[in-house]
């Protein structure tokens, strides 16, 4: 047997020991970080170590410090657990070692980003003719369609910003929510728009923009490069924005419209839930995350754009190396990185393991459970500040104080985890069900687990 046989099947075998438990351990666990740092090391030893010596050694000092974010009882921050046929082909990912630049370096991920990059824009009900850039989050798709958009609005203004950078060039509107996401804030500092250029539009109640004040914005400015920044399941309620007519309301000032979808694009994926991103397929880019809904491990997300051409000539990397076949670079001409591991590989994986009735189950399950979260909780005293029309649900207890005090108390039962959040200027509990493994039982654990910290404060 080789010496990488045994290594390997020793690195798995303490992998499945660690899902496998999954629904019986703590959620988290206090932890001293100080001490998981001495922990892990002070000064680098001098003399190499055995293979098998340093994994036995990383997975005994990392398990006090891990967090059940893949388990069915994590519900913060939107993170869904990961499919084990795509744990399984992140394992092989990480096996074959295949950098997902170009088709010279990997055939196997270019094909399966053409295959998977089909059945995403299919299921979410972009069009087809669009492309998909496989990056890291949504940070990273935002990223890039803003960049995109960036290059588009000025071009048509007379003006090459990949030349000629922002410097003297004419001003750009950026029209958002009130209730944007953060990583749109971020990607316009990063991309040197800044964030001045934001024009903000009015929140209704539920954090969905509101379309009339929209109209307002878009009226009230001196035309001139545009870009408009539509949101798909609003962070804390999971509200979506009414996307067609923002869209129509949008291309009638000539904007270019990115549409924020993170979690909120995979309503698409669900007969039931559609509606709530009714003319999506309006818009010119989108960003969506993989390693939420979807199931599949971390890191990965979804750039997609419904003008390849303008995609690709703007996230260009061009080099002598590279010279002669436009083939070679089309696939790292649609993300930010060069190097960049094979993730599609899980991606095909969890898709080809839930088929499209898989999806639209997942996605309707938890939707299903975070109903009967709120049902649970309001039944128990609990003021449910959102209509919960996807995953997001918002839970108060009142008085600020006393909110974050249950949260708290939520944290170290270790029962189930679960953030808070400020929103319309009260502390609330956020519980995002996201996860393909939670079960009603676990819910009901989950919100018993809240109620018994109620009470006791």
């Amino acid at each position: 047997m080789h010496e990488e046989h045994s290594l390997f099947t020793r690195a798995a075998e303490l992998a499945a020991e660690y899902v496998a438990g999954l629904g019986d351990r703590p959620v988290a666990q206090l932890v001293d970080l100080a001490v998981l740092r001495q922990a892990f090391g002070e000064e680098l030893p001098r003399e190499p170590s055995p293979p098998e010596a340093v994994i036995e050694e990383l997975a005994r000092i990392a398990e006090e410090g891990l967090v059940a974010t893949a388990g069915p009882r994590f519900f913060g921050l939107v993170i869904g657990g990961a499919l084990r046929s795509a744990v399984a082909a992140d394992f092989l990912a990480a096996g074959w070692d295949q950098n997902s630049f170009n088709p010279a370096l990997s055939p196997a991920a270019a094909a399966a980003e053409d295959v998977a990059g089909r059945w995403l824009r299919d299921l979410l009900g972009i069009p087809a003719t669009a492309s998909t850039g496989f990056v890291t989050g949504g940070q990273a798709a935002n990223t890039v369609g803003l960049a995109v958009a960036r290059h588009h609005v000025l071009a048509q203004a007379g003006w090459d910003v990949e030349r000629d950078g922002l410097a003297g060039a004419p001003a750009l509107r950026v029209v958002a929510s009130a209730e944007r996401h953060a990583t749109i804030d971020r990607s316009l500092r990063l991309l040197g728009i800044g964030t001045r250029a934001i024009e903000v539009v009015a929140a209704g109640p539920q954090g969905a923009i509101d379309v009339e004040d929209l109209a307002r914005v878009l009226a009230a400015g001196e035309g001139g490069p545009t870009i408009v920044c539509l949101q798909a399941g609003n962070v804390n309620t999971g509200a979506c924005d009414d996307l067609r007519a923002a869209c129509t309301l949008a291309k009638g000032h000539g904007a270019w419209v990115h549409i924020d979808g993170a979690f909120g694009l995979w309503a698409g994926a669900n007969p039931a839930t559609a509606a709530l991103v009714d003319g999506l397929e309006l818009a010119d880019s989108w960003a969506c995350d993989g390693h939420k809904w979807l199931n599949v491990p971390y890191d990965s997300g979804f750039a997609f754009c419904a003008h390849p051409a303008l995609h690709a000539e703007t996230i260009a990397y061009r080099a002598p190396y590279l010279a002669g076949s436009a083939e070679l670079s089309r696939m790292g001409d649609l993300t930010l990185e060069a190097s960049r591991r094979a993730r599609v590989f899980a991606v095909w994986a969890a898709l080809r393991e839930l088929g499209r009735d898989g999806v639209a189950d997942l996605v309707d399950r938890c939707c299903r459970l975070a109903r009967l979260f709120a049902t649970i909780l309001a039944e128990g005293g609990a003021e449910i500040a959102n209509d919960v029309v996807l995953n997001q649900v918002l839970v108060g207890f009142g008085d600020d104080d006393r909110t974050d005090a249950i949260i708290d108390a939520v944290q170290r039962d270790g029962t189930c985890w679960l953030g808070g959040t400020t929103w319309r200027g009260s502390r609330y509990l956020r519980i995002s069900v996201s996860n393909w493994s939670t079960t009603e039982s676990d819910v009901e654990r989950s919100a018993a687990a809240i109620l018994r910290a109620a009470a006791a404060h």
